[in-house]
């Protein structure tokens, strides 16, 4: 069996997890409610203080309803500039939401310098478009915002009239990494998006969570995205069962990183660039990166997640601490 580091969205569902699918009591979600959707919804929303909860099929569709739920047509929303909401989610807001990003470069712990956000806020001028939001990403690129950041944010909003929304895909990998409850983490935000098929292991599945009338009108939205599924009960047991037996496993992801990271740094010619949460960021020339890549995979080790000169290597719920030896055999034999 192939050890697969392209990312933690490659995990397969538990015998258990099946079991739990597998006796799921379902109904129709879009009639009148499927049971265990609306139970996996109120307990997303109450682990981060929420009032409700929405399930829908992906973290793109769940950032996607929250940007159309918080603005209008003609609206600007503000984004990092290698933040997931804007780089990888297929330009969904301008295309399907005709709304305009505002990408700012992110500092080097991931987060957006406010004073740069705030002389990007338009003015109140209609030669500009109206800004309504501030999206923000914990973890982005495995790095989690520090706390005394996120205790800045509520205030730096509401001067400036400004809705707050946080892709909190992998938020739970956040809470374990600086021990703060997700609540915590989600405090400031108006809405955050928690995906419950990465680190947590459920096949598919996101949540979305704010007050009753923001998830009023994103429900809508999920209608007319094509997110109304019926018996999803089935995943949403999956999810269920996630974060009942998969959050504090997280902590094993994060330690599989560091000896993989440490390892791997100590080969000549392999520069680790940086390690955070369960995420392993190995610099190789653009040159070398094929034949690594094909060299790896011969060795029945995938790897992908290739930005630039950098290469992303993701621990997992399917990655276990035996194979980090493996990995850095591997990358040995090709590099020495």
């Amino acid at each position: 069996m192939k050890i697969d580091l392209r990312s933690d969205t490659v995990t397969q569902p538990t015998a258990a997890m099946r079991e739990a699918m597998a006796h799921a009591v379902v109904g129709d979600d879009v009639i009148d409610g499927d049971p265990t959707v609306r139970l996996l919804e109120a307990h997303v929303a109450e682990l981060l203080g929420k009032d409700a909860g929405l399930f829908v099929t992906s973290g793109t569709q769940s950032n996607l309803c929250a940007l159309l739920s918080h603005c209008q047509r003609g609206d600007e929303y503000l984004v990092g500039q290698s933040a997931h909401a804007y780089l990888f989610e297929g330009g969904g807001g301008a295309v399907l939401g005709s709304l305009q990003p505002q990408p700012i470069e992110q500092e080097e712990d991931g987060s957006l310098d406010l004073e740069k956000v705030a002389s990007l806020v338009k003015p109140d001028d209609f030669h500009y478009a109206r800004t309504r939001l501030l999206c923000l990403e914990n973890t982005t690129w495995g790095k989690v915002l520090p706390l005394s950041y996120l205790e800045t944010l509520r205030p730096f909003a509401n001067q400036r009239g400004l809705a707050l929304h946080l892709d909190g895909a992998r938020i739970f990998n956040a809470s374990i990494a600086c021990g703060a409850p997700v609540e915590v983490i989600a405090k400031p935000f108006d809405s955050v998006s928690v995906c419950l098929s990465k680190g947590l292991g459920a096949p598919a599945g996101s949540v979305l969570v704010g007050s009753e009338d923001l998830i009023k009108e994103a429900r809508r939205w999920r209608k007319m995205l094509g997110g109304g599924l019926r018996q999803s009960g089935v995943l949403a047991a999956a999810g269920l069962f996630a974060l009942k037996h998969h959050v504090s496993r997280l902590a094993y992801d994060h330690t599989n990183a560091r000896r993989l990271g440490n390892g791997l740094g100590e080969i000549p010619g392999v520069i680790i660039q940086s390690v955070h949460t369960n995420m392993v960021f190995v610099k190789v020339p653009t040159q070398h990166r094929e034949t690594l890549v094909a060299q790896m995979n011969d060795l029945g080790i995938l790897l992908g997640g290739v930005t630039g000169d950098t290469m992303r290597l993701v621990t997992h719920l399917n990655f276990e601490s035996h194979q980090v030896d493996e990995v850095i055999e591997g990358f040995r034999r090709v590099f020495v």
